[in-house]
């Protein structure tokens, strides 16, 4: 998470409309995405189901102020995760009851790869830090490959085998490093 907060940091005013590499994602588009997965932890780590939470987060999250919005989602994102026995838990997404610490690594896998997205995009250091990179390509590399198809994201795109981590993670979600 420290590496997308950095990146939302460094988004000046006159860059919130720029294109990014999700296809048809705005800057603003791709923060208010984050925005909105930040509000749904501390409910599904509460216990509730996607149709208890239901379309409460959908729309513009962002309002005014951006930046405060994201840190005020992500600061209570932060909240239900170190609560007590937070990780013990299982949650109700959309693909079905989920062990916590899996979801964790759903939602680290999310925001590494849109760091790398908002830092192409404001023009900035596009790297995800190296073992993360290595970690989430060991943990989520066999559900990428599952969720190919599924519309997440585009297809993998080729990568020379000794391209480092962060290009190897972003290349499979679909992206070009």
């Amino acid at each position: 998470m420290n590496e997308f907060d950095t990146r939302v940091r460094q988004v000046r005013a006159d860059q919130w409309e720029l294109a990014t590499p999700c296809k048809e994602w705005s800057v603003r588009d791709l923060v208010n995405h984050l925005v909105q997965e930040q509000l749904w932890a501390p409910e599904l780590l509460a216990g509730c189901t996607v149709e208890q939470v239901g379309d409460r987060f959908e729309g513009d999250q962002l309002g005014e102020d951006p930046l405060h919005a994201w840190v005020l989602a992500a600061a209570a994102a932060r909240e239900a995760w170190i609560a007590p026995k937070a990780l013990q838990r299982q949650v109700h997404l959309s693909s079905g009851r989920t062990a916590a610490p899996e979801y964790g690594w759903q939602m680290t896998l999310d925001l590494a790869v849109h760091a790398w997205d908002l830092a192409k995009a404001i023009g900035v250091g596009a790297g995800v830090d190296p073992d993360l990179a290595e970690e989430l390509l060991e943990r989520m590399g066999p559900e990428v490959q599952r969720w190919q198809g599924s519309g997440l994201f585009e297809p993998p795109v080729p990568v020379p085998a000794d391209a480092d981590p962060t290009a190897k993670l972003v290349a499979l979600l679909g992206r070009t490093p």
